[in-house]
């Protein structure tokens, strides 16, 4: 039998929710779902009743889920070599047809599993409706195939879907101007998706523990981020590597309206709710000014 203490701080940690349940309920919130939370069982049943809990309490999520650990798989089947510029898959006619092909299974997988929690869910991808429509990505000037950067979002099926009470769960494949199916970076679409819906929220789930002033040092996770100081830190070099262009992305997504950009580990368990619902949180969240602090959070995430 549990002790008073322990039931006691299992009150207190959802008295401490309150205030953010009260203030974000309405709000639409972006996930964009990947790395080894989405290959780990424990961890995407971690990430999936998070998600139904948060749409229970009077959220609106959407899932923007990648799958690219699995597409590599599916092409080492084929006897085919994934290749890589700068993070992006170089996507041939071949390669665009695995990844749409493993894409939908990975879709229609998630929104199983979000069913089971008594969550309505609905698979698409950035195809439907016009979505996601896209115009050719280049790396450096190099061309790398069917790889779409997002021109424009229709957020037509969104607002239909969430209307009618269901999770938005959206596979990153867009349209070309000749209506040609291609494949966009995760991040990219997902930052995309929040900044067309005016999102409150936009958590990119990672496999790291969020910004650190010294990436090998856990311990100097930086709670809050402004926009001055995460490009002050790129500038320093503080941030490099494959972050610049994730912490680019949540720099864009803020400026363009989306309040507030958390960087989580994924593969801590319900990372969602305790950066989501408590002061201090576990990951990083970048907002445009310190000022912007959510009222009831006080210094608490310094």
């Amino acid at each position: 039998m549990e002790s008073i203490e322990k039931i006691t701080e299992r009150a207190e940690t959802l008295i401490e929710a309150l205030p953010y349940i009260r203030d974000f309920s309405g709000k639409k919130v972006v996930v964009k779902y990947g790395g080894s939370a989405m290959l780990d069982k424990s961890f995407q049943r971690s990430v999936i009743k998070d998600v139904a809990l948060l749409k229970l309490v009077g959220m609106h999520p959407i899932i923007v889920h990648g799958g690219g650990k699995e597409i590599s798989k599916w092409l080492g089947f084929m006897g085919k070599e994934s290749e890589f510029v700068d993070g992006l898959r170089v996507t041939d006619a071949d390669t665009m047809e695995v990844a749409e092909m493993v894409l939908n299974k990975v879709n229609k997988h998630l929104v199983q599993e979000m069913e089971k929690q008594g969550v309505k869910a609905a698979g698409v991808c950035g195809k439907d409706g016009g979505m996601l429509m896209c115009k050719k990505k280049k790396v450096n000037g190099q061309d790398i195939g069917y790889v779409g950067e997002v021109v424009s979002v229709n957020t037509e099926l969104i607002d239909t879907l969430i209307e009618n009470d269901f999770v938005p769960i959206i596979a990153p494949v867009g349209l070309n101007e000749h209506y040609h199916a291609v494949n966009i970076n995760a991040d990219e679409a997902a930052s995309a998706v929040a900044k067309a819906v005016h999102a409150e929220k936009l958590a990119f789930m990672t496999d790291i523990e969020g910004v650190c002033m010294d990436p090998d040092d856990p311990s100097t996770l930086i709670s809050v981020l402004s926009l001055e100081e995460a490009e002050k830190l790129i500038e320093e070099g503080t941030i490099g590597g494959g972050m610049i262009p994730k912490i680019k992305n949540c720099v864009e997504a803020v400026e363009q309206g989306v309040n507030r950009v958390h960087i989580l580990d994924g593969r801590r368990e319900h990372c969602l709710l305790l950066e989501f619902f408590t002061r201090k949180g576990i990951g990083t969240a970048i907002i445009d000014n310190k000022v912007n602090l959510y009222p009831h959070e006080n210094d608490s995430r310094e």
